[in-house]
């Protein structure tokens, strides 16, 4: 479906995502910050998520478990018991009360966990039994990659465990249960994450998987459960309710696929007939641009020149019947021309907006912005580095006093 340029459409434009009325085009990309001890959301993601929100924004959830052995990282969110339900919903009402929109992220990280079986306070920290992580394969992530440990050490990924093809529709049910809990928490709506080397895109790349049963092989089959979740997905709390997120072209844990255009448009052609199937659209397509990058790296580089990735996007952004949102490495200049020249409907921003919780309107007046430090990504304090970032024009001598430690 071919999209032409809005006429005279900018970041700020006001834009219809389904049932959701947006008043700016600027999202809040879903980003691990590991401040949920023990899984359960705490108070500092309420004044985080409350920080960023606007009225008639959007904002997506970082990645949140959809099970006790999805996890990934040491201290990130749960949406599959009642206590993490129960904790969301006072995030949620949060970000209702600025007039926000906001999407839980679902989340299976597949390989990209490990075993090991350490308690922290009496509460188990990825594997369960220290069993084996799942897979598509038993292929493991190479020694180029690390995982963070819940001490704060970095080590090899295991060898994961490839899933019997009767064990799938488990992990099926454990997306759908967790959306369920997501609206119960009183989310808007949920993101599937389908990319950036996790679980669902272990199933899509041929670089990873290697399977012989009907969910490997040809590019149709890599595909089936992604669309099994999405429709199980769907059929559970209406299509309108669901986003899905994939990353065709990102080679993150060596998710890397021998022909990321046609997956995407495979992919995109799935979504378009269960579109047509259910006479109604998901929410949206999220879509990362190949030239993403997580902790500073890739694995392969570049998959082209600037035009070709640009030509890349705008070929998914053609075929797919429904809201476009683009991810990864956006300026102000760069997401101002993609929404003007109809590359996108929206666009995500991760890292400018841990730093700024004010990027809306830093971006709209064009304000100087502030500097994200790395070293905080992934620590557990609640304010430095996540809720201590200040506003635009806020005086040096009244520092903002963040909440969480008040």
């Amino acid at each position: 479906m071919a999209k032409s340029p809005a006429d005279g459409a900018t970041l700020f434009s006001p834009f219809r995502m389904g049932k959701f009325q947006l008043s700016h085009r600027v999202v809040l990309a879903p980003m691990t910050r590991c401040r949920a001890i023990n899984g359960i959301p705490q108070p500092a993601l309420a004044e985080y998520y409350s920080q960023r929100s606007t009225n008639g924004g959007f904002l997506i959830t970082e990645g949140t478990m959809i099970s006790p052995t999805s996890a990934g990282f040491p201290h990130v969110p749960g949406i599959y018991n009642g206590e993490q339900v129960e904790a969301w919903k006072k995030v949620v009402q949060a970000v209702h009360a600025k007039g926000a929109i906001i999407f839980c992220q679902l989340w299976h990280v597949g390989r990209a966990s490990h075993e090991v079986f350490w308690k922290n306070e009496s509460k188990l920290v990825y594997q369960p039994g220290g069993g084996a992580p799942i897979s598509s394969t038993n292929k493991p992530i190479t020694g180029r990659w690390r995982i963070l440990m819940p001490d704060g050490s970095n080590a090899r990924y295991p060898v994961p465990r490839a899933l019997k093809t009767s064990e799938i529709p488990e992990v099926v049910e454990h997306y759908r249960q967790a959306a369920l809990n997501a609206i119960s928490a009183g989310f808007d709506g949920i993101e599937i994450h389908g990319a950036h080397g996790y679980l669902i895109d272990q199933f899509l790349k041929d670089g990873i998987n290697d399977r012989t049963d009907e969910y490997g092989g040809s590019i149709s089959n890599r595909c089936k459960f992604l669309v099994q979740v999405v429709h199980a997905v769907a059929a559970a709390i209406g299509p309108d309710r669901v986003g899905v997120r994939v990353s065709p072209a990102i080679d993150h844990l060596e998710a890397r696929d021998s022909n990321p255009r046609s997956l995407g448009l495979a992919v995109i052609e799935k979504l378009n007939k269960l579109q047509f199937d259910w006479g109604s659209k998901l929410t949206y397509l999220h879509v990362t641009q190949p030239r993403y990058t997580a902790y500073g790296q890739t694995e392969s580089g570049r998959q082209g020149s600037e035009e070709e990735e640009a030509e890349l996007m705008r070929t998914w952004r053609r075929a797919y019947h429904g809201t476009f949102i683009c991810s990864g490495g956006f300026t102000r200049e760069l997401g101002m021309d993609a929404v003007a020249v109809g590359d996108t409907d929206l666009v995500s921003y991760g890292r400018y907006f841990i730093s700024n919780p004010d990027l809306v309107l830093r971006l709209k007046v064009n304000a100087p912005l502030n500097r994200y430090v790395r070293a905080y990504f992934y620590t557990h304090d609640p304010v430095k580095g996540y809720t201590d970032y200040p506003f635009l024009n806020e005086d040096s001598d009244k520092k903002h006093q963040p909440l969480s430690r008040l």
